[in-house]
């Protein structure tokens, strides 16, 4: 079966839940991979949103947002924002969190803020460009025990460094996230439209550890704005499975991302 990049973005992702656990994912690409791993591999992954819908599934194709009928209808139970991110998150109860970016640099910080020019960028003048800011992205990347990154794999995008860190990743690397005792563990992945990016275990710097098979190593290497190092055994991700495709696509019935 034919896949584009979203919809093998989305496979990758989703594959990176585990069965039993508890997930948190805003709407987009991020809900709809989750609840593709439900459906698929991880029947007993709990779901939860930002806004403290817990416990659902989608009804009549992916919602618009949060709080959308469409992902509270057949709901376990309903609370608010504080508990999902206040509690769950923040106490470290939430085992991944998938969150897109606008920017992310070589260690995992994510940029949804806004883009500076660089003469400015040292003393916060207004950004040129302003973004829609965190949502609750920074909490996901402080409390939950590791969190996905999703990006468009552009080197505009992916930069030596963030020109603002609104979620942070492993910050300077190393062992510098310790040293704010945030009770989540950190990025795990970068996954893009090109392939999968992991952090190398010491220095904390993300690494070209996969590629799609619509990709390459050279790729990848080109839309990124740092010397992307490979780990010795990259390799190609498995294609999409047909059942996994129709999968995904049972769950975005509408199509609404099929084109994007």
């Amino acid at each position: 079966m034919n896949y584009s990049k979203q919809e093998m973005m989305a496979v990758a992702t989703g594959r990176e839940i585990c069965d039993g656990d508890l997930c948190i994912f805003g709407v987009g690409l991020s809900m709809l991979a989750g609840y593709f791993a439900i459906a698929h591999h991880a029947p007993n992954a709990r779901a939860i949103t930002e806004g403290g819908i817990y416990g659902s599934t989608p009804v009549g194709g992916l919602p618009w947002g949060i709080e959308d009928n469409r992902i509270s209808a057949n709901a376990t139970c309903f609370t608010g924002a504080i508990d999902a991110l206040g509690f769950l998150v923040a106490s470290g109860r939430c085992d991944i969190g998938i969150i897109g970016a606008a920017q992310v640099d070589k260690y995992g910080n994510v940029n949804t803020t806004g883009f500076w020019d660089k003469d400015s960028r040292e003393h916060r003048s207004h950004p040129r460009v302003r973004l829609n800011g965190s949502g609750g992205a920074n909490e996901i990347g402080c409390g939950c025990k590791r969190v996905v990154i999703m990006a468009a794999h552009e080197k505009k995008r992916f930069a030596e460094r963030v020109d603002y860190i609104t979620t942070p990743g492993y910050l300077e690397g190393g062992a510098a996230r310790e040293r704010y005792h945030f009770v989540g563990g950190g990025p795990s992945a970068i996954i893009t439209t090109l392939g999968i990016l992991r952090p190398e275990p010491v220095t904390k710097e993300f690494m070209l550890d996969s590629y799609f098979s619509f990709s390459s190593i050279e790729e990848m290497k080109q839309q990124t704005g740092w010397n992307l190092k490979i780990f010795p055994d990259a390799k190609a991700v498995p294609e999409p499975l047909t059942r996994e495709l129709e999968i995904l696509r049972s769950i975005d019935s509408t199509g609404m991302l099929k084109k994007k």
